[in-house]
């Protein structure tokens, strides 16, 4: 019985199930490298657990294929080889709608932004206006860089709105009233004919923060964007957490005072209504002006002026106590502050720290870093690049380069 018991189970090492083997060991390594950017061989196998031999073997047949460049390097004083996608593999394409501006990025798979740029634009006013520029702006950038349009193989996109995960839609018209009902990533993807990802603002802040910016390296953050609202993308384990309803990091709808202003949301006094720019600004232009903006606020703060610097101090309370909350559910090990108000340093971030201080749980606090956003007003639009990267399929990509593996190393 023994015996037959492993006839059967050598008849089960066909080659067909080798050639899977292999495929899925092409696809571990190239998705380690699409995510990092550029990795060294021992780190790829410290990264996927493959071995140092089955690495080097998979790395030589990708860089035949075109699939990956690999230039020499060094690691601890020791020479080394760096592992990144090719930059003809494919080219990916970001677009951040903010409530008064477009911007477009355009990106090849080794984390290279090949062309970025920016304009006005009333967002709120009609989505069809909006989406008209944004594939105006995508066709000039394309063009302008001479890249062949059949190279693009995904779009991010990223708006100022929660996304309902079933629908695809926007799930809040009192943000976006001109856009109510609209599926953004049919939208675009109708007028561009490519895939099209799309995601909130803050969760590709995070992105773009974790895959360039103040987040390399760590595995679990919470990036904070205030802006017209207060929201949060938040990183578990190295992934957007969205919750099933795609709502997840609405930091501000967290209730601080029940007797507080009312809220856009129909509650009072959540956080929003003490630290976004809709209810902060008019605390200020009594004294200095009714064209007063958040980032003049900051600039006056950090030139010394006593009511700026006293809101900004104010609003930084109010996210630490925010941050707090995040501390004591999720325990992240950094908190990146995004949007213009990060400019403002430690005039902002350190009364966020003692608010965390105060509130959060001493051990989640002592394991907490909170630091300044480092791409400022293009983390959206760079986590839009790091939507694609994320999203798209490693067997597309292998199939345009190796259409038949070979199954001679696993």
């Amino acid at each position: 019985m023994l015996e037959n018991m492993a006839g059967v189970g050598e008849s089960m090492e066909t080659p067909g199930s080798q050639t899977s083997l292999h495929r899925a060991n092409l696809e571990r390594v190239v998705r380690a490298v699409r995510m990092a950017g550029s990795l060294t061989q021992a780190e790829i196998a410290r990264s996927t657990g493959l071995s140092a031999a089955t690495v080097s073997n998979i790395v030589r047949e990708l860089k035949e294929g075109g699939t990956v460049e690999v230039t020499p390097t060094s690691a601890g004083g020791r020479r080394a080889r760096s592992v990144s996608l090719s930059g003809d593999a494919g080219i990916v394409i970001g677009v951040d709608f903010g409530h008064t501006h477009l911007r477009v990025a355009i990106g090849n798979l080794a984390h290279q932004v090949l062309a970025e740029e920016s304009e006005p634009l009333d967002v709120d006013a009609s989505s069809a206006h909006g989406f008209g520029r944004a594939e105006q702006l995508v066709n000039r950038l394309v063009e302008t860089t001479g890249i062949a349009p059949g190279k693009v193989i995904g779009v991010g996109l990223g708006v100022p709105g929660p996304i309902d995960v079933e629908s695809g839609t926007l799930g809040s018209t009192s943000i976006l009233p001109g856009w109510t009902g609209i599926n953004p990533g049919q939208e675009l993807a109708g007028r561009l004919g490519v895939p099209v990802y799309v995601d909130n603002d803050a969760n590709l802040g995070a992105l773009g923060e974790l895959v360039w910016g103040a987040g390399r390296g760590v595995k679990d953050l919470a990036y904070i964007k205030v802006a017209s609202g207060v929201g949060a993308g938040l990183v578990i384990d190295g992934h957007i957490y969205r919750g099933p309803g795609g709502t997840a990091g609405e930091i501000g709808h967290i209730t601080l005072d029940e007797s507080g202003p009312v809220c856009r949301c129909g509650n009072r006094g959540c956080l929003e209504t003490f630290a976004a720019a809709r209810y902060v600004l008019p605390l200020l232009r009594p004294s200095h002006g009714a064209d007063l903006t958040m980032d003049r606020v900051v600039q006056l703060a950090r030139e010394g002026d006593p009511g700026c610097r006293r809101v900004i101090g104010d609003v930084g309370r109010h996210i630490g106590s925010g941050v707090a909350n995040l501390c004591n559910l999720l325990n992240p090990s950094r908190v990146v502050l995004g949007g213009s108000l990060a400019e403002a340093g430690e005039l902002v971030l350190g009364p966020i720290r003692d608010s965390v201080s105060r509130y959060a749980i001493p051990s989640a606090a002592r394991q907490l870093s909170v630091l300044p956003g480092a791409l400022g007003g293009r983390a959206e639009v760079l986590g839009a690049l790091a939507l694609v990267l994320s999203e798209m399929g490693d067997s597309t990509l292998l199939e345009s380069t190796l259409p038949t593996a070979s199954p001679a190393f696993t």
